[in-house]
């Protein structure tokens, strides 16, 4: 069992290290239709798929997001790229974030950079994020979960069934990886509430 649960960690991890990610080279120069747009994202971001049914971009989504002022209307139903580079971003935060923290990051970033003329392009923000995200990120993230991996078999060493014991250490590890994805969301929230916080501040004393 204990041979068989590490060669599993071991296939989670590769498989982690394997994720794709929408490069920016891989986005077509050209706009795109919608069904374009949906096409490419269910095939650049497949492995990033729990179930096979699961549909990763949906018109309805597309059509959501422009409604609550997520995403800028498309032009003559068009969507360049820098609209695909907003879904992306929009896509990895909806994991973890609700729509109206998302909106409250993502209009400022369409505001300031989205188009033509901007003193840095979209393009150049997705490509620098990622770029770290590609490299050192998923380097430390694997030493991470190896760590917490280490930590919970060392729990529960008094449990004198195998059966009982391995599970508590499979929920050990799981309660450890969910206790830090919870950590992190809370710290974004924060960010995000004290950003609000600053720009109401910063309101009121613009109106003084």
């Amino acid at each position: 069992m204990k041979t068989l649960w590490k060669n599993y960690l071991r296939e989670l991890l590769a498989g982690m290290e394997k994720t794709n990610y929408v490069k920016p080279h891989d986005i077509p120069d050209i706009d795109l239709y919608m069904d374009q747009v949906t096409t490419f994202m269910d095939e650049h971001l497949e492995t990033t798929k729990r179930f096979e049914s699961d549909k990763l971009l949906t018109k309805t989504m597309i059509n959501n997001y422009t409604k609550n002022d997520l995403l800028p209307s498309p032009n003559k139903k068009k969507y360049s790229k820098d609209h695909m580079y907003l879904l992306v971003f929009i896509y990895y935060l909806k994991n973890v974030l609700s729509m109206s923290d998302i909106k409250q990051i993502v209009t400022p970033m369409t505001e300031m950079f989205f188009g033509e003329g901007k003193e840095i392009s979209l393009e150049e923000i997705y490509s620098e994020v990622f770029a770290t995200m590609e490299g050192q990120a998923t380097e430390n993230t694997v030493k991470d979960v190896m760590n917490k991996f280490t930590q919970s078999k060392r729990t529960f060493a008094n449990v004198q069934g195998e059966k009982e014991r391995e599970f508590l250490h499979i929920f050990s590890f799981i309660s450890m990886l969910s206790f830090d994805v919870y950590m992190k969301k809370q710290m974004i929230e924060k960010i995000i509430d004290d950003l609000l916080q600053n720009e109401a501040e910063e309101s009121e004393e613009a109106k003084k």
